[in-house]
C-alpha cells in the first residue's frame, strides 16, 4: 500500500466533508478497495471509513424493502423479513462471494462500486429501486452509468436503498468458480411496473436491461416465451473465462432458469 490518512467520522456530514478532500476514498465493507490498495492500483490521500455512521438496518413495508447502505450481504440474506417479503433478494444476497465476503461487504458499497459482475445492480435495475444519498434520491436507471461508474458525486454517500417488492422475481447466475462473481447473472421481475429483465456480468458497460426478453415475457410469463430470443454477442464481455458468444448463450439459459424459479 501507499501511505494515506485514515478517518472514521461519526456523522454523515463529517463524512461528506472528508470526502470533499482531494483524492479521498470512502471505505464501506472494503471488499474492493482494500485489495486495490494492497496492489497499489489506487493512491488516495485519505480513506474515509463509513462504519460509524449508523447506516444499517432493514425495513419492510407493504410494498417496499428498504435497506441501510452499510447493511452487510449476510444480514440481508439472513433477514426473516426479507425472506418472507422478497425471497429473491435474500437469495441473491446469500449467493454473493463466500461467507467472509458476505459478512464484510455492504449493499451500499456494492452499488457505489458498480462492478460489472456484481449482483446487486441487477436486482436494483430490474425492480426499479431508488438509491438514496445524503443529497437526493436516484432511480436505478439513472444511477448506473457504465463500468465502475455511477451518478454519485465524489463527496456523496449512499444512505439507503429502497426496492419495490415484485409479485414474481428470481435471480440466476453462472458464477466464476473461484471468485463467485457472475460471469452472467439475470434477474427477472414482474410487478407494478411490468416485466423487467436485468443482466449483469455480461455487458461491457455493466448491468443492462434486456428489453427484447421483457417484451417476450410480457406476452407470456414462461420460460418457453424466451425460446426464440437471441442475444447478440456484440457489446458483451469476452475474456479467458468465456467468449462474448458464450455469454450471449448463457444469458438465455439463466433467464429461462430465473423465470422457471420465479413461478
Amino acid at each position: 500500500m501507499y501511505e494515506f490518512a485514515y478517518t472514521k467520522p461519526a456523522s454523515a456530514a463529517d463524512a461528506v466533508r472528508a470526502l470533499g478532500g482531494e483524492d479521498a476514498k470512502a471505505l464501506a465493507g472494503g471488499q474492493t478497495l482494500l485489495p486495490v490498495l494492497k496492489q497499489r492500483l489506487n493512491r488516495p490521500s485519505v480513506v474515509v471509513d463509513l462504519a460509524a455512521l449508523g447506516l444499517t438496518g432493514i425495513k419492510v413495508g407493504a410494498d417496499t424493502v428498504t435497506i441501510g447502505a452499510m447493511t452487510t450481504h449476510a444480514a440481508v440474506a439472513a433477514s426473516a423479513d426479507v425472506q418472507r417479503a422478497f425471497p429473491a433478494l435474500a437469495a441473491l444476497a446469500g449467493g454473493i462471494g463466500d461467507r467472509q465476503v458476505r459478512n464484510r461487504g455492504t449493499i451500499g458499497g456494492s452499488l457505489a462500486n458498480n462492478d460489472p459482475a456484481a449482483d446487486y445492480p441487477a436486482v436494483a435495475l430490474a425492480t426499479g429501486a431508488t438509491i438514496r444519498t445524503d443529497k437526493r434520491a436516484l432511480a436505478a436507471a439513472d444511477f448506473f452509468q457504465g463500468m465502475f461508474t455511477t451518478a454519485l458525486d465524489a463527496d456523496e454517500i449512499i444512505t439507503e436503498v429502497s426496492f419495490p417488492i415484485p409479485a414474481k422475481a428470481a435471480y440466476m447466475k453462472f458464477a466464476n468458480p473461484a471468485s463467485r462473481y457472475a460471469m452472467v447473472g439475470v434477474f427477472v421481475a414482474k410487478g407494478a411496473a411490468g416485466v423487467r429483465v436485468a443482466v449483469t456480468g455480461a455487458g461491457q458497460g455493466g448491468v443492462f436491461r434486456h428489453t427484447v426478453m421483457e417484451q417476450a415475457l410480457s406476452r407470456s410469463w414462461s420460460p418457453a416465451a424466451l425460446d426464440g430470443v437471441v442475444t447478440p454477442a456484440a457489446g458483451l464481455n469476452g475474456d479467458i473465462h468465456g467468449s462474448a458468444e458464450y455469454r450471449a448463450h448463457l444469458i438465455g439459459v439463466m433467464a429461462r432458469r430465473a423465470v422457471a424459479a420465479a413461478g
